[in-house]
């Protein structure tokens, strides 16, 4: 591997994050938690650790106090002191020659262009922090020299579904990307990009990971009218400098709306996942816990990632994903779901209050298709399925983006609610249990059938047998 002291790392963390909210209300994009104990923040950095690049840059802006304490809590080690590297936090901040935040992402970079020049690095990686994948840089960067690229864009084969949400580029044989487009809406504005040889992802999109030469960049970014990177950069050097596409094919997906970063973070439950948090060679790296091990008693978990110090009883998981300090009641069942976890446990001791609604699921709740952020109560007796898809509404202390259910952070669900579509009609059911409520069929569980037969097999539900109907038993 080619050493990568001539390059810095910056990483986009400014941004508001408005497609994930509420996921957002309270912390930046960065740090929104994934993967039951990391940060989105700890991919790229990690993906940096291991291409062996040291020097690291962050840009700050939004709602940045939790993102600042997590790096601050997971990097400040002896890791980049012993590689003559470091990782820092640039921060928005007004000063004589400016006065206004930052306005996109090309104007984050321009306005730290002296502590750029500061590092005399040769070329400039520019990476996002709303995407999930395993990479290593230093290919990306062999192939930036071999090319004399002054940009070098990593691209990625994408679905014609998916074309709307990427830049889409159009390379030639050498590699060199001889259109773009931003976006693209109008299907009729793709046809000179397809790829005849791969009929199934059949154009080429950007990762939002860019290799500049530093002194490309910085005279792309002194035209104050460029604040875009995807937008206005990248178009303005294709037609005026020598930029290439890096090809890349490994697992690669956006999670920067609330239905991809669902999808994604189910993704890692199952027992293959194309991107492997398993995988010593290229660890993901965050802060480290101290906490006890999960306890789980007289409980069913199929398919879950299980972080640490949760307490889970007589309860019922499935293809879900459960955060630190979770703590799920008896008889809860948890389907297709995310849940953050919480900062610290319940302790009424400490205010002298007693607790209404303790953090966690309440016994008996019922919780599918949901992301549960941090902190929240979810009281007992608490029905919450999923909506259709593209159903976007505000509810009384929750939300429905793109079909799914948000409780935010440090929210209350009051025992009994019911949040889940009224008409249940075009939901595949199963027969009622405990809760006078329809149970929705998840991937989980298949045909209804096979659904009670898997349901009456657990032991955790043999006591409620009793509860379905006489048709249900004699199956």
């Amino acid at each position: 591997m080619d050493s990568l002291d001539e390059i810095i790392a910056i990483i986009l963390g400014g941004g508001r994050g408005a497609r994930l909210f509420p996921l957002t209300e309270q912390r930046s994009k960065p740090a929104v938690p994934i993967a039951g104990r990391y940060r989105l923040i700890d991919i790229p950095i990690s993906n940096c650790i291991n291409s062996g690049l040291y020097r690291i840059a962050i840009l700050t802006q939004f709602n940045s106090v939790s993102l600042h304490r997590h790096i601050t809590n997971a990097y400040q080690s002896n890791l980049f002191h012993f590689n003559s590297g470091w990782i820092q936090i640039w921060a928005a901040e007004q000063t004589r020659d400016n006065t206004d935040w930052y306005q996109g992402t090309a104007d984050a970079v321009r306005k730290q262009v002296a502590e750029i020049r500061a590092t005399r690095a040769e070329n400039i990686l520019i990476l996002a922090c709303d995407h999930l994948y395993q990479m290593d840089y230093s290919q990306m960067a062999q192939f930036h020299r071999e090319t004399k690229a002054d940009l070098t864009v990593a691209v990625n084969p994408v679905s014609a579904a998916n074309a709307s949400r990427f830049g889409i580029l159009k390379q030639n044989a050498a590699h060199r990307i001889v259109n773009f487009i931003e976006k693209p809406k109008d299907q009729t504005a793709l046809v000179d990009f397809i790829n005849p040889n791969d009929l199934l992802r059949p154009f080429l999109g950007s990762m939002g990971i860019y290799l500049f030469r530093m002194e490309a960049l910085l005279d792309l970014i002194a035209d104050r009218d460029l604040q875009d990177f995807g937008a206005h950069v990248v178009p303005c050097a294709i037609e005026n400098g020598n930029v290439f596409g890096f090809n890349f094919d490994g697992y690669w997906e956006d999670v920067g709306t609330i239905r991809s970063f669902y999808e994604a973070n189910l993704m890692l439950t199952h027992p293959d996942p194309p991107i492997d948090f398993h995988d010593a060679r290229l660890p993901i790296y965050t802060d480290p816990s101290h906490l006890a091990c999960s306890f789980v008693e007289s409980s069913s978990l199929e398919n879950v990632l299980l972080a640490e110090g949760c307490r889970i009883k007589d309860a019922y998981i499935c293809h879900s994903v459960i955060g630190a300090r979770s703590q799920i009641g008896s008889g809860a069942e948890v389907v297709d779901s995310i849940l953050m976890g919480a900062d610290d446990y319940d302790n009424s001791s400490d205010s002298g209050m007693q607790i209404e609604i303790p953090l966690g699921i309440g016994s008996n709740s019922k919780i599918s298709g949901a992301i549960i952020d941090k902190n929240a109560r979810i009281g007992e007796n608490v029905v919450i399925l999923p909506f259709p898809r593209g159903t976007d509404f505000n509810g009384d202390n929750w939300m429905v983006r793109d079909g799914i259910v948000v409780v935010p952070k440090s929210s209350s669900v009051k025992m009994g609610s019911y949040i889940g579509p009224q008409n249940k009609s075009h939901l595949q059911a199963m027969p009622k249990i405990a809760t006078d409520r329809w149970r929705v069929v998840s991937p989980c569980y298949g045909k209804p059938d096979q659904v009670l037969r898997r349901f009456t097999s657990l032991p955790v539900r043999e006591k409620r047998w009793k509860s379905l109907p006489r048709w249900a038993r004699s199956l």
